[in-house]
Formats: C-alpha cells, sequence, structure tokens
C-alpha cells in the first residue's frame, strides 16, 4: 500500500523528469560535462513543486531528528527549496524561517553575505536544489559557521551521485536527500 509520502515523493520525481531534465552536452558547476542536466529550479519554483519539497523536506528533517530554526542556502538555487520548506512549516504549526547566502557579500547597505532571516547560534539546516560536488553547500556552510549558525547537516532535492554527498559526509555534514539521479532514469 502506497503512503502519502510515497505519493507525494512518486510525483516529485514525475515532475523533476517532466520539468527539470534536459538531455545534451552540458559543463557543469562543477566543470564536469555531463549527458544531462538537471534544471531542478523548473520544478522547485513551480507551485506543484513547492508543494511537494516543502512536506517532503520536514519528513526528513523528522527521521533526522533536526530541528532546525533556519533553512538556507547559496543562491539561487536553494532559494526555492528554503522557502518551500519555509511554508511547510508554517502550515504545520512550525517555525522555520529561511536565509539566502549571496555568493558575494553586497557591495553596500549593510554588506551581508546572509540575507534574510538567520541568527548566531540558532540550528541551521542548509538546502541544495542539486548536489553534484557539493561545492555549493560547502560554500554555504562555512558562511553559516562563520556568522555563528549551528549546521545540523544539508538536505538535497537531487543527488547527482558524483561525489557531493560522500564529500560532506567526510567533513562531517550528515546529508538527506529527496530524489536520487539513479531514480530518475539517469546515470
Amino acid at each position: 500500500m502506497q503512503t502519502k509520502t510515497d505519493s507525494l515523493q512518486q510525483r516529485l520525481r514525475d515532475l523533476l523528469r517532466e520539468r527539470s531534465v534536459e538531455r545534451g552536452d552540458f559543463v557543469l558547476a562543477s566543470g564536469k560535462r555531463s549527458s544531462f542536466y538537471i534544471d531542478a529550479r523548473r520544478t522547485t519554483m513551480s507551485g506543484e513543486g513547492l508543494a511537494l519539497v516543502g512536506p517532503l523536506a520536514l519528513e526528513r528533517f523528522a527521521a533526522r531528528g533536526w530541528e532546525p530554526r533556519f533553512v538556507g542556502g547559496l543562491t539561487l538555487g536553494a532559494d526555492p527549496v528554503a522557502y518551500a520548506i519555509a511554508a511547510a512549516a508554517r502550515a504545520s504549526g512550525r517555525t522555520v524561517d529561511a536565509f539566502t547566502v549571496r555568493k558575494q557579500p553586497k557591495a553596500h547597505g549593510a554588506a551581508r553575505r546572509i540575507e534574510g532571516c538567520f541568527a548566531a547560534g540558532a540550528a541551521v539546516v542548509v538546502v541544495e536544489d542539486v548536489i553534484t560536488t557539493g561545492g555549493s553547500a560547502e560554500q554555504a556552510i562555512r558562511a553559516v559557521e562563520s556568522e555563528g549558525g549551528r549546521v545540523l547537516g544539508v538536505l538535497a532535492v537531487v543527488d547527482r551521485e558524483e561525489g557531493g554527498r560522500a564529500a560532506l559526509d567526510r567533513a562531517g555534514y550528515a546529508v538527506e536527500v529527496l530524489v536520487r539521479v539513479t531514480e530518475l532514469g539517469l546515470t
């Protein structure tokens, strides 16, 4: 018998296949070449994608025992993931707010690298849309920790299964993923 979580998980896989998977010759942010590209933003920025990612992420947090006060990661891929989680938490009567990590601090105003809801000492889960090498998550972790955040772990919507999860594990950060690339039929 399929549970509600199984149903949400299956729909997320289907939506990623429909909206986010492209075939061709691509150079990834890691510099690697690939015969496919997963533009998860086409899923995570859709209303349906937001409605799927938030509750599924909260379930993964609960399974890990993570109780973050804030979620966020390196802009732009992490942004809709963080917003989906914050909205789903609010809908379930909990408070989890979102932040964004800029690639570089602003040159004007408060010159912040972390924008949005964030406070030193707070428990944080760093989020990603797609994890390949783990480099974006590592940048976000460094920024969060340098501002006094306590990183509980990392959640990614899609794991390309190319070593990023293992690299973060070796660095001492637990990783949860909603969908693995093999579950999308990609290798």
